[in-house]
């Protein structure tokens, strides 16, 4: 009898739209004949050259000219750099989205402030729950991080098990919940992990990330010394076992908590409603009712713990917020730790605190703030427990790639098999026998600007930041083409660049260039608007430069009655 032969396997394709080489809008995509799943969705925020831009999104050129494969979307968490993308994603991908209890409970609330032509599907599971995508299947693992019900995922596939860790750190001695499922990780890299995707934010740091407990210690104590002072704690929304912590400090200490900031209500509300926070009865109260209570009383939690301009703790410290003014009663501690490009910002807010002579206390002067993310050792650990065959490490700038592909070096990891990828787009492609890089896919970043998303790409970027810069002209002129005369003007608008009526002598010169300009069009009967339009704006160019060493950005305006 001839024997069955055996099918041959197709490649496995790996590649992240985001959290490659970046801090933020992480998105890793795994395909496999017809079948696409996506784990995480998340949002960037805007560097210093994104001018007048809110929020930053993976590109899904990809995944929407192959949408027809896209089986589901699996999260890890609901962090925003994880989850923030879903409501701008699912309005074009209709793909199933699957998460724990918390995670879906905040992307619900985000999803509400958005429209839909076919409602999303979130479909809740717990830790040790496996579902089906194709011919995926994907096991959710409990781990411990800064956000209650964080997950990492074990994919399995035709080419082997995938192992994804979101983001980690060991806790022993969580506020809630159970340690990290360290036996069910151990279990998989027995069974044999393929490719482990592991996270690399604090791969540069020594040992291991301290305990969350500790930041309960260091508030209580904060606590006891200012009993005669209003608290003011802003720390990130979505770390609800830190505000249930000082929430349950407040309570034993006789002080009422009020909530400000949006995020941060939103997430305490969710938070509350699915039984993830316990508030004792009479605690919480509205911030309008602070009036009511004496300041010493009071403890307020709050978001702006990274300076972002508008925020509840921003606008206190601004004297911009109308329900709290900050004064020498006030103690303000900043329990998080500054994200890479935000210093300037929580910088700015902490002077103007200390200008009040408010108490300010952050993570470099008590310990206020530690950190979601593995340190070196507990990076090791996931490695010694996955064993992987190969690895790719995400979630981090090009030097935490690096710096993670030298641990798993350390670790006994053949450099062959360790993939760091130089950019988003580029696809891992693994086959029975080995794998290596093959090919890119389309991949960048997308641009959120009010209700505009990617209508802001980089020539309209290049004109804020030339605006920003060198300033504005407008040169109006009315002209009759047919007996090739100017009718009015040429008038001049100045925005950003010289003070008109201190620079009338310039404004003169420069009108005098335009007029000349569009009078020798005229003259050559020359109607092409678009071409006089450049000519005016090459002559005004040169002459400007050469005065005033600016290029402001030359707008001008042709009427032919």
């Amino acid at each position: 009898m001839a024997k069955k032969e055996k099918t041959k396997l197709l490649p496995l394709r790996v590649f992240s739209l985001g959290g490659i080489d970046e801090i933020g809008k992480n998105m890793t995509v795994l395909e496999y004949g017809d079948d696409i799943i996506i784990v995480d969705c998340g949002l960037g925020f805007p560097d210093d050259e994104m001018l007048g831009v809110d929020l930053v999104i993976p590109d899904i050129t990809y995944l929407t000219e192959n949408i027809d494969k896209v089986r589901g979307i699996v999260l890890t968490h609901g962090h925003e750099d994880h989850i923030g993308a879903l409501p701008y994603i699912l309005k074009t991908i209709h793909a199933p989205v699957y998460g724990t209890r918390l995670t879906l409970g905040i992307v619900e609330n985000k999803l509400m402030e958005h429209r839909f032509e076919v409602q999303p599907r979130l479909l809740c599971v717990e830790a040790g729950d496996t579902v089906r995508l194709g011919v995926f299947t994907a096991e959710f693992i409990h781990v411990n991080h800064s956000i209650a019900d964080a997950c990492a995922i074990a994919i399995r596939t035709p080419q082997g098990i995938v192992f994804h860790t979101g983001d980690f750190k060991l806790d022993l001695t969580p506020i809630e919940g159970n340690v990290m499922d360290i036996a069910r990780i151990g279990a998989i890299g027995n069974e044999g992990v393929r490719l482990l995707l592991c996270e690399s934010t604090n791969v540069e740091r020594p040992g291991y990330t301290p305990s969350e407990k500790n930041v309960g210690r260091s508030l209580e104590d904060i606590f006891s010394k200012n009993k005669d002072k209003r608290i003011v704690i802003a720390t990130f929304s979505s770390n609800v076992h830190r505000v249930q912590q000082i929430i349950d400090i407040s309570a034993r200490m006789n002080r009422k908590v009020a909530i400000t900031g949006r995020s941060m209500l939103n997430i305490v509300s969710a938070a509350i409603r699915l039984g993830y926070m316990n508030v004792p009865d009479g605690v919480l109260i509205d911030i309008n009712e602070i009036r009511r209570f004496k300041p010493e009383s009071l403890t307020l939690v709050t978001t702006g713990s990274q300076g972002e301009p508008m925020s509840a703790l921003y606008r206190m410290a601004m004297s911009a917020h109308d329900k709290v003014e900050l004064g020498a009663k006030d103690v303000v501690i900043i329990s998080a730790h500054a994200i890479p490009g935000n210093e300037k910002l929580v910088g700015k807010i902490v002077n103007e605190m200390f200008k009040k002579n408010v108490t300010v206390l952050y993570d470099s002067l008590v310990e206020v703030h530690v950190s979601g993310h593995a340190c070196r050792e507990e990076i090791k650990l996931m490695h010694a427990l996955t064993k992987p065959e190969f690895f790719m490490p995400v979630h981090g700038e090009y030097k935490h790639l690096i710096c993670h592909k030298a641990l798993a070096e350390e670790m006994g990891m053949p450099s062959n098999h360790i993939f760091v990828s130089p950019d988003i787009g580029h696809v891992l492609e693994i086959t029975e026998s080995g794998a290596k890089w093959n090919g890119t896919v389309p991949a960048g970043k997308v641009l959120v600007d009010g209700y505009g998303v990617g209508d802001v790409g980089n020539i309209v970027l290049r004109d804020r930041k030339h605006l920003s810069e060198d300033g504005l002209i407008v040169i109006v002129a009315t002209v009759d083409s047919r007996d090739g005369y100017i009718v009015s003007g040429p008038d001049m608008i100045s925005r950003g660049f010289v003070y008109v009526r201190e620079a009338e002598g310039l404004m003169e010169q420069t009108r005098a260039i335009a007029r000349d300009v569009i009078n020798e069009c005229l003259d050559e009967n020359n109607h092409d608007w678009a071409d006089v339009k450049n000519r005016i704006k090459d002559a005004l160019t040169r002459f400007l430069s050469g005065k005033t060493g600016r290029k402001p950005m030359i707008l001008p305006v042709i009427m032919d009655i």
